[in-house]
């Protein structure tokens, strides 16, 4: 030990000392703390570059999926559910059948009982030779038969009522196949008609997620080139259920062009139907039937017009009756589309527009709902309206 301590005392000790300290550390010390380093560096800089590949990996396995099950359309409502769900609306909706009921639970009417019921039957724009007809078989029906029970009468009413809605009349449309020019099969052609304002183009968006439902293979075109939002309303419609839609990007171009093309262009997917939307705005009665004259001849280049639709606002009442004999006058009407029937207390229109213009109610609208719209059913008209 003193041998030690006498060391120590020596100058050079300590830098051998120092020496053989540096040598100890640089063998054991510095290779360890250097692979902590490191270890800790490849941790933070591995770590984020494998999550963000994770990441581009997730993604590009969700575009692969999206694209094998290919775009996304809305599934329409089928034709007999959507039924179902119009009949009970109608019912709800059957303000002239509380009018009615109101006066017949009295009994035995009196002389301003017949005239109120008969004032209720007009109210409800059931048409003057409608509503003189129902009142002189009623009145006389009940005196020959002594009726005084209110069931009674009602039934007798839903008797003579649906005798003026005429349920005998056919209201299928006419979708059959046609033979084009060349003898290729070609697409039925449906064209739509009526003023602005009621509903054209909603119409022809709702009617093709009907064809849609049935299966049917539709194309439509925007021919209504006058309002500027008309095609981009119709492509909205047909982009939601996967429909096509021929239009033109000018506003007001050719609406004959547009329509030629709708049909070349559904004849060549070999489309089951082409529907054509058509403007309204035109002044007089001359402007109009040129205008859906020569619609309807470049039409029939590539086939046959198998409806042709007039869309009328049941809210208008007889005031849209008006408007209607014109368009029935050109435009070989050979249905008609009653659309807002649920917002009105004046279900009486469909009798009313039936006789006036001969031609039969083939659809009506009861709401806002892509799917509101259904065929008319004149048995389920009558009884949801009496309630």
């Amino acid at each position: 030990m003193q041998s030690f301590y006498d060391f120590l005392s020596q100058p050079e000790a300590y830098g051998t000392i120092g020496a053989l300290l540096a040598a100890v550390l640089a063998y054991f010390g510095w290779d360890h703390f250097s692979k902590k380093d490191q270890t800790e560096t490849d941790e933070t800089t591995i770590a984020p570059a494998e999550l963000e590949t994770d990441q581009e990996r997730d993604l590009e396995a969700g575009e692969e999926a999206a694209e094998a099950e290919g775009p996304r359309f809305e599934t329409p409502e089928s034709l007999p559910s959507r039924m179902t769900r119009l009949r009970a609306r109608l019912a709800k909706s059957g303000v002239l059948g509380k009018a009615l009921l109101s006066v017949l639970s009295r009994g035995d009417l009196s002389e301003s009982d017949w005239e109120e019921l008969e004032e209720t039957l007009l109210a409800a724009d059931l048409g003057l030779e409608a509503t003189d007809q129902i009142m002189e078989k009623l009145r006389t029906e009940v005196k020959v038969r002594s009726l005084d029970d209110a069931d009674q009468i009602k039934a007798l009413l839903r008797e003579l009522l649906l005798e003026q809605v005429n349920p005998q009349w056919d209201r299928q449309l006419n979708l059959s196949p046609q033979t084009g020019p060349d003898g290729q099969t070609a697409p039925a052609a449906v064209l739509v008609v009526g003023v602005n304002g009621v509903g054209k183009t909603t119409t022809v968006g709702k009617l093709a997620r009907i064809l849609v439902a049935e299966g049917k293979n539709v194309v439509l075109g925007a021919a209504d080139t006058f309002r500027a939002a008309a095609a981009d309303q119709l492509q909205t419609w047909g982009e939601r259920v996967g429909v096509e839609v021929v239009r033109s990007d000018r506003e007001g171009a050719d609406p004959a062009s547009v329509a030629f093309e709708a049909v070349q262009h559904a004849t060549n997917a070999t489309a089951d139907v082409v529907m054509i939307d058509t403007a309204g705005r035109l002044h007089n009665k001359s402007s109009l039937m040129d205008q859906l004259g020569k619609i309807r001849r470049v039409i029939e280049k590539g086939t046959q017009v198998t409806e042709t639709l007039l869309v009328l606002d049941a809210t208008t009442g007889q005031n849209g009756l008006i408007q209607a004999r014109v368009f029935a006058e050109v435009a070989k009407v050979t249905g008609i589309v009653l659309t807002k029937l649920d917002g009105s207390a004046k279900g009486g229109i469909v009798v009313s527009v039936q006789k006036e213009l001969g031609v039969p109610v083939k659809l009506v609208g009861l709401g806002e709902g892509a799917d509101d719209m259904a065929p008319f059913d004149a048995e389920a008209f009558v009884d949801s309206i009496l309630g």
